[in-house]
């Protein structure tokens, strides 16, 4: 899980780079300022996920724990719930994927929380 957490974390790192420079210029003008405000969200928050599960295999490489596999999956799935659901909404994708958003920032809140806690246990 070490290097692939570091793996996939570069890979949506690079995403948000490739999403952020879509919505500047590829959307921009074609989009209403509210959706390329949400694009934007989406975007920001790809980033934190990837910074997040890179961490994670940066952490579990230093000192590895348990706790590790279950933050990865969490930080995995709920940046491509959240920054998904919230891109789709952007493009024009329909209003009940907004149910689903948080579903995506509790799981990132809670990868956040486990990488915690596993670099507190020794």
């Amino acid at each position: 899980m070490r290097s692939s957490s570091l793996a996939l974390g570069s890979f949506l790192l690079a995403a948000g780079v490739a999403g952020g420079a879509f919505g500047a210029h590829g959307l921009r003008g074609h989009l209403s300022p509210e959706s390329l405000a949400l694009w934007d969200t989406a975007i920001r928050y790809l980033w934190v996920g990837g910074l997040g599960l890179a961490l994670v295999g940066l952490a579990a490489q230093a000192r590895p724990a348990r706790l590790h596999s279950s933050a990865a999956v969490c930080l995995l799935v709920g940046t491509l719930v959240f920054s998904g659901t919230v891109a789709a909404l952007a493009l024009g994708g329909p209003r009940w994927l907004g149910a689903v958003t948080p579903v995506g920032g509790l799981l990132l809140i809670a990868g956040f929380v486990l990488l915690g806690a596993a670099s507190l246990r020794r």
